[in-house]
């Protein structure tokens, strides 16, 4: 996730402090704990500032976080329940714990800052690396037949937001598209009263449902279950969410996951 440590919204403390404005407990996440409900050990890809991985770990799993912004793992590190999770400062492409797990999770569209097939087929080698045989991953991605950062137009994403320390916050995005590359670049802007916006720009990759499914065989997995959206409905081409739940290809042929 070498990307999205460049990202001033990961690694400044005064933008990271507004993550969770944004990326707070939700749907992904509600869901990626129900899943993880029988497993005893989890890798949390992509963490963030670790809402996920701490209520996990608050049920005495063994949870791992890795992110590549130190800026958010500071924000994790002090939270409650900080110190039940270990906390890894890593880029996804590359990684090896030297340790398996039962549950591999990259949710919140973590999986859309690899912005190249490469960089998606590196990052699934490192979910499968790190799979314990009979383990179980999933991962999350927008769907791009949606174009939904089409709408991510200051005038249609401008809002008031309750920040629990600082009070009214007002936020909008503004975006840019790379039709040659498929490459959205996009704008997050935040406001106090009185003070000027706090700004960054993320660049992130829309992959299509066959281009997930041919990285996660290229990587030895298989997903046995492909979601539209986080209540389970099933993927068609035009759901919002491409949701891959599944395992290692070995597996799919001895037994049948349980999502």
């Amino acid at each position: 996730m070498s990307r999205a440590a460049g990202d001033p919204l990961y690694r400044d403390p005064d933008l990271a402090r507004f993550y969770d404005l944004d990326n707070g407990w939700g749907e992904d996440t509600r869901a990626a704990a129900e899943l993880a409900r029988d497993a005893t050990s989890v890798l949390d890809i992509g963490c963030g500032t670790g809402l996920l991985a701490r209520h996990l770990a608050a049920g005495g799993r063994r949870v791992v976080g890795v992110d590549p912004a130190g800026a958010m793992l500071q924000i994790a590190r002090a939270a409650p329940g900080g110190d039940a999770v270990a906390w890894v400062e890593a880029d996804a492409a590359g990684l090896d714990l030297g340790e398996r797990f039962d549950l591999v999770v990259m949710t919140g569209h973590a999986f859309q800052v690899f912005l190249t097939a490469g960089e998606r087929r590196a990052a699934l080698r490192t979910v499968a690396r790190h799979l314990a045989p009979e383990g179980r991953f999933v991962l999350d991605s927008r769907n791009p037949a949606r174009a939904e950062w089409r709408g991510w137009t200051p005038e249609a994403t401008r809002e008031v937001l309750a920040h629990p320390e600082l009070g009214p916050v007002e936020r909008w995005n503004d975006v840019a598209e790379d039709r040659d590359t498929g490459i959205i670049t996009y704008t997050t802007a935040y406001r106090i009263a009185g003070a000027p916006p706090l700004t960054a720009q993320s660049r992130i990759a829309f992959a299509s449902h066959d281009e997930i499914a041919a990285a996660l065989a290229e990587a030895g997995l298989a997903a046995e279950f492909w979601w539209g959206g986080w209540d389970r409905r099933p993927f068609t081409p035009d759901a919002p969410e491409i949701i891959a739940f599944g395992g290692h290809i070995c597996r799919q042929s001895r037994t049948r996951l349980r999502p």
